[in-house]
């Protein structure tokens, strides 16, 4: 039987307990396991991960998979945290808390942008896990400079990721935004002529708007706005 999902987050560890000694042994490891499993789902997503597939790509019975791992469930947790202990961590130097803060935020965006499943695993358990906790606490030392209460200071940080994660969802591809952004030129005259003056203000802001972005709406732009507003809510927290 595979270990406690604690244990399994922290084999390599050294204060971790030894897995079992008897019985032949394994022809794959549990990182072997975990890295085969988000190969699968940033080619196919989520879905596609299943001890079945997993069975199959690392051609080993599925039994075999279950002694690595309790259940799907756990695997997605041990997923997460080896995307997190593996993502690109922003060096901070002499920067200012809102650079810094600017870098946090870049840095989740780049890791939801390339691994988009994880916006999928939603699970509290992942907090436990060495790479999850080496992100926590790089990413608190961004608001160092704050001077921040505990308390303050984990919620400061989870606005900012939740930020992140709202504007890397807003970035991902769009159905109809390829055939939108074509043919705006011509639609959107014809947009105005429909809406008259029965909508005033989607006519003037609406229309402002989409003259300046030649589209509807642009996450990019939205992203630049967001992030600007996140900083600027958080110099509130700033000592005077």
């Amino acid at each position: 039987m595979p270990r406690p999902l604690i244990d399994l987050l922290w084999r390599d560890h050294p204060q971790a307990p030894a897995g079992g000694s008897r019985g032949p042994r394994a022809r794959v490891t549990t990182g072997a396991v975990v890295d085969a499993a988000a190969r699968i789902a940033d080619a196919d997503g989520l879905s596609a991960v299943t001890i079945r597939r997993l069975a199959g790509e690392l051609d080993v019975s599925t039994m075999s998979v279950y002694t690595h791992v309790n259940s799907r469930d756990d695997l997605l947790v041990l997923m997460a945290d080896a995307a997190h202990a593996r993502m690109d961590r922003p060096a901070y130097g002499r920067l200012g808390w809102r650079s810094r803060v600017r870098r946090v935020a870049e840095a989740n965006l780049a890791l939801l942008q390339a691994h988009p499943w994880l916006h999928e695993v939603v699970d509290d358990r992942t907090a436990l896990g060495p790479g999850t906790i080496a992100k926590y606490d790089h990413e608190l030392q961004a608001l160092t400079p704050l001077r921040l209460e505990p308390v303050t200071c984990d919620a400061a940080l989870t606005f900012v990721l939740d930020f992140a994660r709202a504007g890397a969802r807003a970035l991902q591809p769009r159905p109809g935004a390829a055939e939108l952004a074509e043919h705006w030129g011509e639609w959107s005259p014809r947009l105005a002529a429909y809406l008259g003056a029965d909508h005033p203000l989607a006519q003037t802001v609406g229309a402002a708007a989409g003259a300046a972005m030649g589209a509807p709406s642009s996450p990019s732009l939205a992203w630049e706005f967001g992030l600007a507003r996140v900083l600027d809510g958080l110099a509130a927290l700033a000592p005077s």
